[in-house]
């Protein structure tokens, strides 16, 4: 009786933790500002999209300087997953989720279809997120590329 409830103890302390420590990572990758939410699908197939929802991450994204961090919501790895230079980004066209994608995502969520360095992804943010991106990209220094659909 005593072991169980130490282990049930120490299980309940460990949950608390991991959720102290999630929470933690998420003020900490908003500290510095310029952060949104951004749902991610990387290495899309060159077909109009998958309307199954399938492949959506959930992420928060993060201007730095001429690129844009993504981090994935439900992770505790302190660095970004993907890494979106402004120079290499190029936008595509921009849809409303379709089928069961207006399941997998949040329900303000517009799909921008892009490629960097030749990878097709797709990024889902809300109307503002995506205005912000798009007066980011076009924001480019003097002389760069920005290919803005």
């Amino acid at each position: 009786m005593v072991l169980a409830l130490l282990v049930s103890g120490i299980v309940v302390v460990l949950v608390l933790l991991g959720l102290f420590v999630f929470g933690l990572r998420r003020r900490l990758i908003q500290k510095s500002g310029g952060t949104f939410d951004c749902s991610l699908r990387w290495n899309v197939p060159e077909e109009s999209g998958d309307p199954s929802g399938k492949g959506w991450i959930y992420g928060v994204a993060r201007y730095n300087g001429d690129r844009v961090e993504w981090f994935r919501v439900f992770s505790y790895a302190p660095r970004p997953r993907r890494l979106l230079e402004r120079a290499s980004i190029e936008v595509v066209q921009r849809r409303t989720p379709q089928g069961e994608e207006e399941l997998a995502l949040l329900s303000d969520a517009i799909v921008l279809t892009c490629r960097h360095r030749g990878t097709r992804l797709e990024l889902a943010m809300s109307e503002d997120a995506l205005t912000g991106f798009l007066a980011w990209l076009e924001a480019a220094p003097p002389g760069q590329r920005v290919n803005v659909a």
